[in-house]
């Protein structure tokens, strides 16, 4: 049961992660905070592998096609999922995207049953009818608040960019070392995180310089947040190691009340009484699609 404590540490420092995102877009843009989570997590990611390799000398990694092919779709995935987060957060805010983006997980069981015929179970089924319920409400636009529209679609669109990358990761891991799970989703955290930096970074040299200029410009937030990714991506990829996606995004619900409190003590936000409702039925539905 070791990737329950794994998955439960990965919340806050995901949530923190987040915080220091949020704060970055007004300078760097969102693909230039996304890039953050990427580009300054790789040191400190490096810096983990090798205390893994330090700890795990029978380890034998096979970094085959399957785990590249993996790896890869799972870091693109990633990319389009953290840059709508971020957009979703400024413009429906921090809590509200939070939650929007926990619908990765009955998203994921839906794939799932329309592309690979996974059956369905009851439980199942009234988990991700609660969670699009609860979904419902938060995405609902409040009067003279239109914003909240786009806003909306962006936290869902990254619950969908999630669910494919939270897959790809956990295919990773075990391709690239079953034995050793810690061992491999640090391995792929570090595989990952090289090939979104590269591809990320090289679009903005070129399209967006300003942005680059922006992201070094603030270079300690920058820096926290690399700290931040990079431990909640270790942990999170770890937990995948040793788990499948279901259990282990239940667990992570946990980031729905630490970014409700995160959203009111960092910027202000308060959430009504139906939002809270809300966004407690979307945690609830995904709790009881992951564990049925």
């Amino acid at each position: 049961m070791l990737w329950v404590l794994l998955a439960a540490a990965a919340a806050p420092l995901q949530v923190a992660r987040n915080a220091f995102q949020r704060g970055m877009i007004g300078e760097a843009g969102p693909w230039g905070a996304t890039l953050v989570r990427f580009l300054f997590g790789l040191p400190f990611s490096l810096v983990l592998l090798t205390l893994a390799i330090l700890l795990t000398p029978d380890a034998r990694p096979n970094p085959d096609l399957r785990f590249f092919v993996t790896v890869g779709t799972g870091g693109l995935a990633q990319i389009g999922a953290t840059a709508c987060l971020l957009v979703a957060m400024q413009r429906a805010g921090f809590a509200v995207a939070t939650f929007l983006q926990q619908a990765a997980l009955p998203f994921g069981a839906l794939l799932g049953w329309v592309v690979f015929g996974d059956a369905m179970r009851p439980l199942q089924w009234l988990g991700v009818g609660v969670t699009c319920a609860g979904l419902f409400i938060l995405s609902w636009p409040k009067a003279g608040f239109r914003k909240m529209d786009a806003g909306a679609l962006l936290g869902l669109a990254a619950a969908a960019f999630f669910a494919v990358s939270m897959n790809g990761y956990r295919q990773a891991g075990l391709a690239l070392e079953p034995r050793h799970p810690v061992y491999a989703g640090i391995g792929a955290v570090v595989a990952a995180q090289a090939i979104q930096s590269s591809v990320l970074g090289g679009i903005l040299a070129v399209l967006r310089p300003e942005a680059l200029r922006a992201v070094f410009a603030s270079w300690r937030s920058s820096l926290g947040a690399g700290a931040c990714g990079a431990g909640a991506s270790a942990l999170w990829f770890s937990a995948l190691a040793m788990s499948p996606p279901g259990p282990v995004r239940a667990v992570g619900v946990i980031e729905a009340p630490i970014a409700a409190l995160a959203g009111r003590t960092l910027f202000r936000e308060r959430l009504t009484p139906l939002q809270l409702v809300a966004g407690a039925a979307t945690a609830v539905g995904v709790v009881v699609t992951a564990l049925s």
